[in-house]
């Protein structure tokens, strides 16, 4: 690894540790001794808690040194050691670390002096830079400043590192509303290292004085104080533009009301869930304060990870290519695919521009497929075109989703959309997939990605991911053309009508909608979405992907209570629910009226998307199938 932090944010996302306080009382050292001193009096401790984070995954250790000041350290009568304990910090965390990891100077405010204003700048100055000096003397990369409330402390530190020559990330903790603990805004805040903001559109001009002075910060950072959604909350309209990268380190969660309980959402899983939403939206780095450990720092790495594999996949990667292999022969060029309309009863129906219509029904568990057939003829029998048929949702194991379509193709007298990913097979086991479906007539498929291994019932299970969509689709598209993967000839041509999945209220929507226009470019004929709950954001996606010429289908979940709701809204990728509909069924008295305005709240939605959309997809939510129905009635 590069031991520079500005390299590795251009590799990739950068996983800091989580938090010191929490490890150090988790192994009972309880809040009336001084946790930097244990830096001296039990080494083995904090480097037990460095070595657990490197072992999570973690890329940057942060030294146990953020309230090792001399003024903080004077309420344990330790002062006069400050530069002792702040240098045995650094040595640990670097000896932890070795060449492989990055460390961060953790350095905190002054504490009641400097936030009373009883210090002088020179004062507060001096106490930051004995600081500062002594953590990049043993062994410091870079200097964080966690937990900063107010910008006039912020200033002195900032002031400090110049002086020190020592790169840094400022960090900024909220209060209870969007902003900081002093009252300021995330823009008044960081003025203090980055200039005023500019005047027309409110952003910070840039770091322009500090970049001459050869101090600018490496990052913006946020910490402690909220939780991940809350943290996630005020900064989502902020992050997008910010003018430089992102650091967000939120506490492990706050409690939320759920059903008049108060619930601590701070799961390893639950955190890594918004440690995905956090690089989503545009942070460049993330890591855990209050709460989090080696545990919630191990699902984040997982995650994120993952997603940067998946980010870094490329058509290039299943390695189509129409150039001729070494000393062998040149590939014949693509053939004119078959008609859409001649392709499939779906295919038909989009070719012609009628409403299309469809029914999402999860594979069971099991392989007892006769309640899967009987929902799938009770759709027939409504007039439905066509069942979706996920392929390991939430990365969930279960019976095959080509032998399900099969058979509901052959038992139930309907079409099948089938969904393939990316995650279980390499392009060798896909292809040899793509062409059994071509052999047994399942023609339309739905090409997503798929959701990694850690979001299932098996998380240490290997994720293939040899493409991504776009590589996949193209894939198709080749076979519709009469070559595969490799340049072979395939004869006949298959015949698929190839779907890719979309989501329009994304936080990185321009990412999003890049990757849209890749997947037509690959040869996407029509898209199915998200659950949408937000009829203008999905108009407004619509409106940004027109030229696409790819037929969009709103998918459509009727909720069926306040819990699922909360479910899908705080634990579900690409799901966003509105606030009035969350008080819509958070008042719902019973599980019957709550049934009911969950139809309601999605045939109204699909009342304002039905002029702009090529049809609709309904979920089958729990499997009942007479919901789904529902929506879809006249």
């Amino acid at each position: 690894m590069p031991r520079s932090l500005t390299e590795l944010l251009q590799k990739r996302t950068v996983i800091f540790d989580g938090a010191m306080g929490t490890e150090l009382y988790n192994h009972n050292h309880f809040v009336n001794v001084c946790f930097e001193e244990l830096c001296v009096r039990e080494p083995k401790v904090v480097a037990r808690v460095h070595q657990a984070n490197k072992d999570a995954g973690a890329d940057v250790l942060t030294t146990n040194s953020f309230g090792a000041n001399r003024y903080k350290l004077a309420d344990y009568l330790l002062a006069e050691r400050t530069v002792e304990l702040v240098s045995a910090a650094a040595k640990l965390a670097r000896e932890i670390a070795g060449e492989e990891l990055l460390v961060a100077g953790s350095v905190g405010p002054l504490g009641r002096h400097s936030t009373g204003g009883a210090l002088s700048a020179a004062e507060a100055e001096g106490a930051f830079r004995e600081v500062i000096a002594a953590l990049m003397a043993n062994g410091a990369d870079f200097i964080i400043f966690e937990t900063f409330g107010r910008s006039r402390d912020l200033v002195h530190a900032v002031k400090a590192a110049r002086d020190c020559g020592a790169p840094f990330i400022p960090c900024m903790a909220f209060g209870n509303i969007e902003a900081s603990m002093g009252g300021e805004t995330i823009n008044d805040f960081f003025a203090s290292v980055l200039g005023p903001a500019d005047a027309t559109s409110g952003d910070l001009a840039g770091a322009v004085d500090w970049k001459q002075a050869g101090a600018a910060p490496l990052m913006l950072g946020f910490n402690c104080s909220v939780g991940p959604r809350q943290m996630l909350d005020f900064l989502e309209d902020w992050l997008p533009r910010s003018p430089l990268p992102v650091l967000a380190m939120p506490n492990a969660g706050v409690p939320q009301r759920v059903s008049d309980r108060m619930i601590y959402m701070t799961s390893p899983e639950y955190f890594a869930s918004y440690a995905k939403r956090f690089v989503e939206l545009g942070a460049k780095a993330v890591g855990g304060c209050c709460g989090t450990g080696p545990k919630h720092i191990a699902e984040a790495s997982r995650v994120l990870k993952a997603q940067d594999r998946i980010s870094d996949l490329t058509d290039e990667a299943i390695h189509i290519s129409v150039q001729p292999a070494e000393q062998g022969p040149v590939s014949p060029p693509l053939a004119p695919a078959v008609p859409l309309g001649d392709r499939s009863k779906f295919g038909k129906a989009l070719a012609e521009g009628r409403w299309v219509t469809s029914v999402e029904i999860t594979p069971p568990l099991g392989y007892d497929l006769a309640k899967t057939i009987e929902r799938a003829k009770l759709c027939a029998k409504a007039g439905v075109d066509a069942i979706n048929i996920p392929d390991g949702p939430r990365a969930s194991s279960r019976v095959s989703p080509v032998i399900t379509a099969l058979r509901i193709q052959n038992e139930a007298g309907i079409e099948a959309v089938l969904h393939v990913t990316c995650r279980d097979r390499n392009v060798i086991g896909v292809q040899s997939d793509l062409l059994g479906c071509a052999a047994a007539g399942i023609h339309n498929l739905l090409v997503v990605t798929g959701d990694p291994p850690k979001l299932g019932d098996y998380p240490n299970a290997t994720a293939v991911f040899d493409m991504d969509s776009i590589g996949l689709t193209r894939a198709v598209h080749r076979l519709n053309g009469g070559l595969d993967i490799g340049g072979k000839p395939v004869n006949p041509q298959t015949r698929f009508v190839a779907g890719v999945g979309a989501d329009p209220t994304n936080l990185d929507l321009e990412k999003e909608i890049d990757r849209f226009y890749k997947k037509a470019e690959a040869g996407a004929e029509f898209a199915i979405t998200q659950p949408v709950y937000d009829a203008e954001a999905l108009i407004l996606f619509l409106e940004r992907i027109r030229n696409t010429g790819v037929r969009v289908i709103a998918g459509i979940w009727p909720l069926a209570s306040y819990n699922n709701a909360l479910f899908l809204n705080n634990e579900v990728p690409g799901v966003s629910i509105p606030e009035p509909i969350m008080e819509r069924m958070r008042t719902a008295p019973d599980k019957e009226a709550a049934r009911r305005i969950g139809i309601e709240t999605a045939r109204e939605i699909l009342a304002m998307v039905r002029p702009y959309v090529a049809g609709v997809q309904v979920s089958a939510p729990f499997g009942n199938i007479e919901t789904a129905l529902a929506v879809l009635r006249d």
